[in-house]
């Protein structure tokens, strides 16, 4: 495999977490959406399932950047 899918599976498992915990903070926050919890999680796992890989494949190229463009190297003083 390629590096930057080792990336994106170790920040796939960061990113799914941050999200469903986004996710359901805001479910059981409102009381509207409490009230169907039962039927919103479930869905929200699911959704966050899908969604995180693709969120982590758009940051893994970024993470995996030595030297960031535009950067320029510094020797000594300036």
């Amino acid at each position: 495999m390629r590096t930057i899918t080792y990336i994106t599976i170790m920040v796939s498992m960061m990113v799914k977490a941050v999200v469903f915990g986004a996710g359901a903070i805001a479910i059981l926050a409102v009381p509207a959406l409490a009230d169907h919890a039962k039927y919103l999680l479930p869905a929200w796992i699911v959704i966050t399932f899908l969604v995180s890989p693709v969120i982590a494949r758009l940051m893994a190229p970024r993470l995996r950047l030595r030297e960031h463009p535009g950067d320029r190297p510094t020797f000594g003083w300036r």
